[in-house]
């Protein structure tokens, strides 16, 4: 038999954000990701995509901004959809990986810029959140 605590031992529940067919499909199809973060700001993914492309033509302060956008965005959606600062947020729920990937592009481009103490709290974060998502995102 099983004791009620046992629910409450267990931690809260995976966080899975909705998907945005039109946003991930504007972005899956080549359109600009600017033009999907201005069109959909609160679509993760393409802030992640935009804080990438930036960090990779060596733009940290914009990728950082970027990222930190995104970041936020999810936070939003995070919270609306029942999480409590706390607990997992499976890599393998595609529409999470747009804050994720924000959330570790935050962590790339704070230690790139010198926040030291900033990055390894996003890292932190992102492994708390999802190993599976962490190894994906740092090791691939």
């Amino acid at each position: 038999m099983t004791c009620p605590m046992d629910n409450l031992l267990a931690g809260p529940p995976p966080t899975h954000l909705p998907d945005l067919p039109e946003a991930r499909e504007a972005l899956e199809s080549g359109v600009k990701a600017s033009d999907v973060a201005a069109r959909f700001p609160a679509y993760p993914a393409a802030w992640a995509a935009l804080a990438e492309e930036y960090f990779a033509q060596g733009h940290a302060v914009t990728s950082y901004a970027f990222a930190r956008t995104g970041y936020h965005r999810g936070l939003d959606a995070l919270r609306r959809n029942g999480w409590k600062g706390h607990g997992p947020i499976p890599w393998e729920h595609e529409p999470n990986r747009g804050f994720l990937r924000c959330l570790y592009a935050l962590s790339r481009a704070a230690q790139a810029i010198g926040e030291k103490d900033e990055a390894e709290r996003c890292l932190q974060f992102l492994k708390d959140s999802t190993e599976s998502g962490y190894d994906a995102l740092t090791k691939g």
